[in-house]
């Protein structure tokens, strides 16, 4: 619990409203960072001819489970190339708390090894054919949220970031000049893993780094709340809340629309 409290749409106007209705693809991605196997998912719509915005997508503390996966595939049906990435490992995936911290602690022990992950993941969206590499995004969930987070502060070639319900505390705070991408924050205001000093901190640090970045809160929603399986995993404090599960998915379409022209 203690590391989950740390590390807690369209590119374009012209493309056809028919694009959310068309079927959406779906394809497994094995592929490595240094001796790590991973395991992603890659979603399009393959309706949509030439190039469109890419879009990582970072899973909670639970692993690539069906929910990151469904994130996935919602972009994909909004117009971008999408891809769940793996940031522990082939096949670690849980529902179980002290199995999720201790692949939180696993993974964010080495800072370069996060970066490389993330990295690694990021090649594989871009050589998608389909992908314009001038123009990729990231989001995140939970855990996702902090190393979206710790990506743009870190520099990271990224147009866009959002996150859900993600940890906003950080021991590197971003700089003026370092943070390329425009930053949408989306957060519940019953979050208790994510309180609203975290919160105000998150602002602070940003204001004083001049980021392009924006926050939302979500009245009486926990954390947790795009995942509807939050209630199963047996932890009060995680809650999914279909308003602003929606909500929140609106708002990143129209941030999306806007930073990724």
């Amino acid at each position: 619990m203690k590391i989950l409290c740390t590390w807690l749409a369209l590119a374009s106007l012209a493309w056809p409203a028919s694009v959310t209705h068309a079927e959406v693809k779906t394809r497994e991605i094995d592929y490595t960072q240094g001796e790590t196997p991973l395991q992603g998912t890659l979603a399009r719509n393959d309706a949509i001819k030439g190039k469109r915005p890419g879009v990582l997508v970072v899973h909670e503390w639970w692993g690539h489970n069906a929910h990151a996966r469904r994130q996935a595939e919602r972009l994909a049906r909004a117009g971008y190339v999408a891809f769940a990435l793996d940031m522990y490992g082939k096949g670690k995936v849980t529902t179980h708390p002290d199995e999720a911290q201790a692949f939180v602690a696993e993974a964010t022990k080495d800072p370069a090894v996060m970066a490389a992950r993330f990295e690694a993941a990021r090649q594989q969206l871009v050589q998608d054919p389909h992908v314009d590499s001038t123009r990729i995004a990231a989001i995140g969930y939970c855990f996702g949220g902090a190393v979206v987070l710790g990506m743009a502060r870190s520099g990271a070639d990224l147009k866009a970031v959002a996150t859900f319900h993600g940890a906003l505390a950080t021991r590197h705070p971003a700089e003026p000049g370092m943070v390329r991408a425009r930053i949408l924050v989306m957060t519940g205001a019953a979050d208790s893993l994510v309180p609203p000093a975290q919160v105000a901190a998150f602002e602070q640090e940003m204001r004083a780094a001049g980021v392009h970045f924006d926050v939302i809160r979500y009245p009486g929603a926990k954390h947790g709340f795009t995942n509807p399986d939050a209630a199963s995993y047996g932890m009060e404090s995680l809650a999914y809340n279909a308003d602003a599960d929606r909500k929140s998915w609106a708002a990143l379409l129209r941030f999306f629309r806007q930073a990724l022209k």
